[in-house]
């Protein structure tokens, strides 16, 4: 479990995050959602350690994530960052492997070769493997991408919103794929995500932000009501339930909320 107490974070006399206390639990899928600029990523990026919080802590398992050293905790958590861009002509197969350095600082293993082949199978990107990136439509890049933060093998994956510029179905595809890795694998996956609708869909925990703090926290059931998703966005929402999930509709207000 990951755990936030207190975490700050301030840019001179302008506050990005404030006094947010909230847990990401084990073996679950959380979503972070919210408006822009609620914090949601300045959050994650101290989680993944690529930000220092001004002040408050974060533990890992119980353990203050400033007492790990970095390459221990780069095989615990790894990061996917939005858009993440490589300038290099990389083949799917060689950006893979870059989720083994932790481990292998380059030299890799015939045990990095196994990961790397089963991230590779479980993304079904084997056909793909030896196509170079820039050959890729944008979808099939995000899932390299994601392939990559898989072969690192950690028990954490945080990844800021990976569902960004993709169409319906690589959306689906990348949603379906996090979801089994906490079903089948047991890991804990959280990332920042806009469309409520993938939130409610394929979440078990939601953590919703706004204006630096935690505006609520808990299943989907909890926090995706008509109420709390009006006051959190400012639109007026109608959301309906059956067997095959939620649908959060917000086109088309009859009123404008303030």
């Amino acid at each position: 479990m990951i755990t936030v107490h207190d975490l700050h974070k301030a840019y001179g006399a302008k506050n990005v995050l404030r006094a947010v206390d909230t847990q990401f639990p084990s073996r679950r899928l959380t979503s972070l959602i919210g408006p822009n600029g609620a914090g949601k990523t300045t959050l994650l990026m101290m989680i993944a350690r690529l930000m220092e919080p001004t002040r408050g802590e974060i533990r890992l398992d119980g353990q203050r994530v400033s007492d790990i050293p970095i390459g221990a905790y780069a095989r615990r958590v790894a990061t996917l960052r939005q858009s993440p861009d490589f300038n290099l002509r990389l083949t799917v197969d060689e950006l893979v492997a870059f989720g083994r350095f932790p481990y292998s600082r380059g030299a890799l293993t015939q045990e990095d070769q196994q990961a790397i082949d089963a991230a590779l199978a479980f993304l079904s990107l084997e056909p793909l493997r030896h196509a170079y990136l820039d050959e890729l439509s944008g979808g099939q890049r995000q899932m390299a991408f994601l392939a990559m933060a898989i072969a690192q093998q950690t028990d954490y994956l945080l990844l800021d919103e990976p569902l960004n510029n993709l169409d319906i179905k690589h959306a689906v595809q990348i949603m379906g794929a996090l979801r089994r890795l906490c079903d089948e694998q047991g890991r804990t996956v959280i990332l920042v995500v806009h469309d409520i609708n993938f939130a409610a869909n394929y979440s078990d925990h939601i953590v919703a932000m706004k204006n630096g703090a935690v505006h609520c926290t808990g299943s989907v059931a909890e926090v995706v009501t008509q109420p709390r998703m009006q006051e959190l966005y400012g639109l007026d929402f109608a959301i309906s339930h059956d067997e095959r999930g939620y649908l959060c509709n917000y086109f088309n207000p009859s009123r404008a909320l303030k």
